[in-house]
């Protein structure tokens, strides 16, 4: 007598790869909002505050996040499991940013539905090369390609970059490999923007959207002025990655509740009340970033 099954863990008919919500988002000029997960209670609350605005969504991991998580694996069974018993509707995207030509493969043979290959420090020709190879893998896997040209500046687990602007025939050649959605650098950095910052070069976007006539991607979308965003909306970009917004939003409120004192109160030292005042923060910032990107209601 069989006593346990062999997997208990089906994929959600609403997991899917990012292809048609971004061609949605490209032609309706919206932008799907990409919003980096660290744990259960990120992902927890992105997917219940974008069921709640009915906009879709993808779940970013990067390669030192998925470490922090325990694997592919882990995050792939825990985002499942919790599309399940939170009877999500609306379109998720479980994604991988700023991948490896390895960390693409693995992400993709453990149920990834979108990827992105990263090979903005290499060369163009091994890039171009790299980028090739992850695209004809996708399409065994029915997964979505992001890649990048143009390498966006920040800091992104530990690796920094000043940015630079992507070269348009670059770009072109990227978007004829078949991919979905391209990442290119037009003045954008990842985590906070110093005080010098210069802001989005629209020259640049609209010169290389209009040479790949597909999706491009925002990185570093956290702390853009909303003026700049709703603009370079409206030039091409058609999905933007937010992490550090929702991680200074989670902080603050945390600080805020261990302050007051209130953390020192009864059993308020359960992490279940400890983190909520942050999760409680993570759910309005992704619900005004929604809003602000124009994805309500458009699953």
């Amino acid at each position: 007598m069989q006593l346990f099954q062999k997997s208990i863990i089906k994929k959600p008919g609403n997991l899917v790869n990012a292809k048609e919500i971004i061609k949605k988002a490209y032609k309706e000029k919206y932008a799907v909002p990409h919003i980096n997960i660290n744990n259960l209670e990120w992902t927890k609350t992105v997917l219940l505050a974008a069921e709640e605005a009915k906009s879709p969504v993808i779940l970013g991991t990067s390669e030192g996040a998925v470490k922090y998580m325990g694997g592919f694996k882990t995050i792939y069974g825990m985002v499942v499991g919790l599309m399940e018993d939170l009877n999500i509707t609306i379109p998720v995207v479980l994604h991988l940013d700023h991948g490896s030509l390895e960390g693409a493969k693995k992400a993709l043979e453990n149920g990834y539905t979108s990827v992105m290959y990263d090979g903005s420090h290499e060369d163009f020709a091994t890039n171009y090369q790299n980028s090739m190879d992850i695209v004809k893998l996708a399409k065994k896997y029915n997964a979505s390609v992001e890649v990048e040209v143009g390498s966006i500046g920040g800091e992104e687990d530990g690796i920094i970059g000043d940015g630079e602007i992507a070269d348009p025939e670059q770009a072109k050649q990227m978007a004829e490999l078949g991919i979905d959605f391209l990442a290119a650098g037009i003045g954008n950095i990842h985590g906070p923007y110093p005080s010098n910052w210069k802001g989005l070069q629209f020259e640049a976007l609209d010169n290389i959207s209009k040479s790949c006539g597909i999706g491009m991607v925002l990185h570093g979308g956290s702390g853009i002025p909303k003026d700049q965003i709703q603009k370079a909306i409206s030039l091409g970009i058609s999905k933007i990655n937010i992490n550090t917004e929702l991680q200074q939003a989670n902080a603050k409120a945390i600080w805020e509740y261990v302050e007051s004192g209130e953390a020192k109160k009864g059993k308020n030292f359960d992490p279940r009340k400890l983190l909520a005042p942050g999760i409680k923060a993570m759910r309005e910032t992704v619900l005004e970033k929604i809003d602000e990107l124009g994805s309500r209601n458009k699953a």
